[in-house]
């Protein structure tokens, strides 16, 4: 019940938010300076406001404080930890907002400057975890339902890396209204239910449920035609909680199969780069990542959010069914 009604205030809080959030956004003039090399359509978005994501993160606040109450009187913080966790690479994300609002361009901080500041969250939320036991250096291993026993340093190197590319796969999926909110949904449908059917992780489920809430509210302002978009607060934020809810229940592979959009994004973006560079200027996509590609095929917006949100649903069931021995349904 908790779990339902942490999703509903979550929603609610978002929506609310929203309707004084945009407003407020435009007045202060704080546009989204679109990409020069993007689809040339994408140029009418210019000036829309964003730092959106402001709305479900204060969302998923209010909802984890008042429905997780109980189970942080008892001792139970794993929920708070994912926030303040995702809080910093969304801080992370606004700087890198503020940045392009101040400029008027679409440049925030460097490219060095954020991986650092990513890697340092990042190793400091794998020590937390770790000191609190919630953390194994053993890698389970979804469909196969083995592990994969490594030694400490190995592990942490591994999962720092590991984040640091889940959070940067989720920013770069954020590519057109309504994407990224949208294809995370189903994620965070997918770690609820596994804190519905697996006890001891109601925190976690609470946290999910107020994602999935929290996410549906913003898309009420983000659907196309957006009138506000999530900014790097948002997309950083998200995809640090996606990558902190895989640790957290000590399976970080099974983001292979719930972030397989983000994936592909990742790897057309960087395929592009490599095969442009091999062949002296050709290119593999129409335009990289994958979600421009199949604009530039003529796909609308809304038929690119739905497909991709499909395959993100579809690869979460198949993931729930990957991690059922282990969860025992």
């Amino acid at each position: 019940m908790k779990i339902i009604i942490a999703c509903i205030l979550s929603f609610a809080v978002s929506a609310i938010t929203g309707k004084f959030l945009v407003p407020e956004l435009r007045k202060l003039k704080a546009g989204q300076s679109i990409r020069e090399d993007g689809p040339t359509w994408h140029a009418g978005k210019a000036g829309t406001p964003t730092m959106g994501g402001l709305m479900f993160i204060l969302g998923i606040f209010v909802s984890i404080l008042i429905c997780g109450w109980k189970g942080m009187m008892a001792g139970n913080f794993e929920h708070l930890y994912i926030f303040f966790f995702a809080l910093i690479f969304g801080g992370i994300g606004f700087l890198d907002d503020f940045e392009k609002v101040k400029h008027k361009q679409n440049l925030g901080l460097t490219a060095i400057q954020k991986f650092l500041l990513q890697l340092a969250a990042a190793v400091a939320f794998l020590c937390l975890m770790r000191f609190e036991g919630m953390l194994t250096p053993n890698l389970y291993v979804p469909f196969f339902n083995t592990q994969i026993v490594m030694s400490w340093w190995v592990y942490m190197v591994f999962a720092a890396f590991v984040i640091v590319g889940t959070v940067n796969a989720v920013n770069i999926t954020d590519g057109i209204d309504g994407l990224a909110g949208s294809v995370t949904v189903p994620v965070g449908l997918f770690f609820t239910v596994l804190a519905i059917w697996w006890q001891g992780y109601e925190q976690l489920g609470i946290y999910a449920a107020a994602l999935v809430g929290g996410i549906l509210g913003f898309l009420i302002y983000n659907f196309h035609p957006a009138k506000v978009f999530m900014g790097d607060t948002g997309s950083l934020f998200l995809g640090g909680t996606v990558a902190a809810l895989a640790f957290a229940y000590d399976m970080p592979l099974v983001l292979i199969p719930v972030g397989f959009v983000y994936i592909c994004e990742t790897l057309s973006d960087i395929l592009q780069v490599i095969y442009f560079k091999a062949t002296h200027g050709k290119r593999l996509f129409k335009m990289a990542p994958l979600h421009h590609h199949f604009e530039l095929c003529g796909w609308s917006e809304g038929k690119l959010v739905a497909v991709f949100t499909s395959v993100s649903a579809l690869c979460c069931l198949a993931a729930l069914f990957g991690v059922l021995n282990r969860f025992h349904f």
